[in-house]
């Protein structure tokens, strides 16, 4: 088989042009940071990645990069097709992880407080790495459903595997534990280092950005808010 007949599926339009095409029919908006999945039929994903295969060898092309002699690239097109589409940006492309919910059967209603969950992103402007971590602090009710630890973790790779800004992410991420856990309130903090800043630009490897968001009780009660901040161990 040809590459262009992996690209086009036997008709002639590349994959992504169709997939495109399904999420402007559904007016699914598709922006860096926005989950796709449910518009990748299968084995459309593993056409995709010959297709950005095949942009990236245009890349290194493009650069001057001669991946037919040199031994360290001959095959980076196809490790960084890989690299984006089933690792660091699967976020994008794949479904949500299954979280199982449990009703609050004892009736918890004292704060819980999950982390550090180490998380690593993209920034959108350069994809250049973010890497940091995050604190969430739920304080449930009768109604709360109640989810494993180990899922708050699984949630925040999903949200974070994809290219964003920090304060989109934590965004998405207190609306994604919200509907699934429908607590009293909310509280997220994420402190993370942008390689945009460490890697180029001013390349100063010690600034880190730090933001939060608040939600129910932790909005409306100051002393939960602080009790939440003051026990979060940042300089741990």
């Amino acid at each position: 088989m040809s590459h262009t007949e992996q690209l086009d599926d036997g008709e002639g339009t590349p994959v992504s042009v169709k997939i495109r095409e399904r999420l402007k029919a559904a007016r699914h908006r598709f922006h860096s940071n926005d989950n796709i999945a449910e518009f990748i039929q299968p084995g459309e994903l593993e056409l995709l990645l010959d297709e950005v295969t095949a942009k990236m060898q245009g890349v290194l092309d493009a650069m001057v990069i001669d991946t037919a002699n040199d031994h360290n690239t001959e095959d980076t097109a196809r490790r960084v097709a890989k690299m984006y589409l089933r690792e660091v940006f699967a976020g994008r492309y794949v479904k949500g992880p299954t979280v199982t919910e449990f009703p609050n059967a004892e009736h918890l209603n004292e704060l819980m407080i999950v982390g550090p969950i180490t998380v690593r992103s993209a920034c959108s402007h350069h994809f250049c790495p973010v890497i940091g971590k995050i604190w969430i602090g739920v304080m449930p009710n009768e109604h709360t459903n109640v989810i494993g630890l180990s899922k708050y973790a699984r949630l925040a790779e999903w949200i974070m595997g994809r290219p964003q800004i920090q304060e989109e992410a934590v965004v998405q991420l207190a609306d994604l534990i919200q509907e699934k856990t429908q607590p009293d309130g909310l509280a997220i903090v994420m402190e993370a280092s942008h390689y945009c800043m460490a890697w180029r630009g001013v390349k100063d490897m010690d600034s880190k950005m730090i933001n939060s968001v608040m939600r129910g009780v932790f909005l409306k009660d100051a002393n939960l808010r602080r009790e939440f901040l003051s026990l979060i161990p940042r300089k741990a």
